[in-house]
């Protein structure tokens, strides 16, 4: 039973995390986060998702023993189909861009703007919180591997860092949007919970479907490198050429990869 506390801990601690940025609207009199400040949390979370999607997802997926065909090919397929799903779900979902200041998606007039925004968020947090779960699913599958267990715990530990800023990069443009902090905060909180429940959705698979262990972790990170390459790195280097975003990037790929490399 001892095994279990882990997932008890880690999955709720994601979402804990975002509500505890999206509590920064209650501190921050301005309703627009400074482009600086943005690029240096937008960075950071780009930085531990990153390293996150090598280390603690693609490389146990290139680890795992399979007959019926090269793991590596399993692992290539999976980043891109999981990068295809995040991809056709922008096509569709509608959702607005703050940053960029645009709709994407399935045009339609039933939503409003702050609707929008939080749908956008709600969309790129499936992949976090897909990734903690199936890192557990596969280390509850493995009896008694407690480097599994602490290596899943760690990795929802670095995603829900990078969770805090997130948390406040998402609730200060519905502020603005609203004007009202309640329900900026309430917004924030409220796109954390796809979190966990994708996580749990993640274990229950990983830990009932052996054969799909090298897939779903290979599926997960593709997620997560697209969400990266395609809302993160652009906002993150806009808008001049001062660096923060990168050196913020660079920090959070490295706070990850030390936590992934912890040894107990």
């Amino acid at each position: 039973m001892e095994q279990y506390v882990y997932p008890l801990i880690g999955v709720p601690l994601i979402f804990i995390c975002t509500t505890l940025g999206a509590v920064f609207v209650f501190f921050v009199r301005k309703k627009d986060i400074s482009p600086r400040l943005n690029k240096i949390f937008i960075g950071f979370a780009a930085g531990v998702m990153f390293s996150a999607s090598f280390f603690s997802l693609i490389k146990p997926a290139l680890e795992t023993n399979v007959s019926y065909m090269p793991t590596w090919v399993i692992v290539m397929i999976s980043i891109a189909l999981g990068a295809g799903f995040l991809w056709l779900i922008d096509k569709i979902v509608p959702h607005f861009h703050a940053s960029e200041n645009s709709d994407e998606g399935l045009p339609t007039r039933r939503l409003s703007k702050t609707s929008k925004m939080f749908i956008a968020v709600t969309i790129h947090n499936v992949p976090e919180g897909l990734s903690v779960g199936i890192a557990f699913g596969v280390a509850l599958s493995e009896p008694n591997n407690a480097a599994l267990l602490m290596g899943a715990l760690l990795l929802s530990v670095g995603i829900g860092i990078q969770n805090i800023p997130e948390g406040a990069v998402v609730s200060l443009p519905i502020k603005s949007e609203t004007g009202s902090s309640t329900k900026a905060f309430i917004f924030g909180m409220l796109s954390g919970i796809v979190e966990p429940i994708a996580a749990v959705i993640g274990l229950f698979l990983a830990m009932q479907i052996q054969g799909i262990m090298p897939w779903a972790l290979a599926f997960a990170a593709g997620c997560m490198i697209y969400v990266v390459a395609e809302e993160m790195i652009p906002e993150m280097t806009s808008e001049g050429h001062d660096h923060f975003g990168v050196w913020s990037f660079i920090f959070g790929f490295i706070i990850m990869l030390a936590l992934d490399c912890i040894q107990f």
